[in-house]
């Protein structure tokens, strides 16, 4: 089972002496297109500039829910995933980035801005990322894909109908048993659901098993055709 995630638009600064020139991102099938890009956006610096995780180079809620972070002051304030939740997320965990198109979690990159939505001198990005991703969607081997990118991120780069995925959105329920959809608010439940699969004895395969983890992570999941809704009883 692979989780494919949106970015954050807040991103951690600094990094480690490595560039992403030395470490050379993954899916290089996509590299000429991040060329292209990087330099449309007039960001060659990105190049030479200093790399970290993407986990860990990406903030917010959604990544704060997938360390398990709590409140400014608490004790789990700063929590990080363990090497081995970062190991399961390495094999487990995609992103969707504007810049760079589809990567593992654990790829190193440096700190860097741009919209999806955005066209850079001349560039459509939704056209050339989906163009770009035609032969890259056929080589992802882990299993059906649980989608929770936003739907700008979504439209950058669609998977292909005949790759088994579910598309997912966040409801709560309230006490008295009604439902609405959350929209800026999903954030934490999606990340609490990867956490939740990160931090499993054993990864989820099948939906019956990321029920289960749902479930320990206080959220229920419904199911739909090809998609998915995840239930939470309180929009924070």
């Amino acid at each position: 089972m692979l989780f494919l995630l949106p970015p954050s638009e807040t991103k951690r600064s600094g990094g480690g002496s490595l560039t992403i020139d030395q470490v050379a991102l993954t899916f290089g099938g996509l590299n000429v297109t991040r060329e292209v890009v990087i330099a449309a956006a007039g960001a060659e610096s990105l190049l030479t500039a200093p790399t970290m995780r993407a986990l860990d180079r990406y903030t917010g809620t959604l990544y704060s829910a997938i360390h398990g972070r709590g409140l400014k002051g608490s004790p789990t304030e700063h929590n990080v995933l363990t090497s081995t939740e970062m190991a399961r997320a390495k094999s487990t965990v995609l992103i969707q980035s504007a810049m760079f198109g589809l990567i593992p979690s654990t790829d190193l990159i440096p700190e860097y801005k741009l919209s999806p939505t955005k066209n850079v001198k001349g560039v459509n990005l939704k056209r050339v990322w989906a163009e770009a991703h035609l032969a890259i969607w056929p080589r992802l081997t882990g299993g059906v894909i649980i989608d929770l990118r936003s739907k700008a991120y979504a439209e950058l780069a669609p998977v292909p109908d005949e790759i088994e995925h579910y598309r997912v959105t966040v409801e709560v329920e309230y006490s008295d048993g009604s439902r609405k959809t959350l929209n800026h608010f999903n954030k934490k439940a999606k990340g609490q659901l990867v956490r939740a699969s990160l931090t499993a004895k054993k990864a989820p395969e099948t939906i019956a098993e990321l029920k289960v983890c749902a479930k320990a992570a206080g959220l229920s999941i419904k199911v739909s055709g090809q998609h998915l809704t995840i239930v939470t009883r309180e929009a924070t």
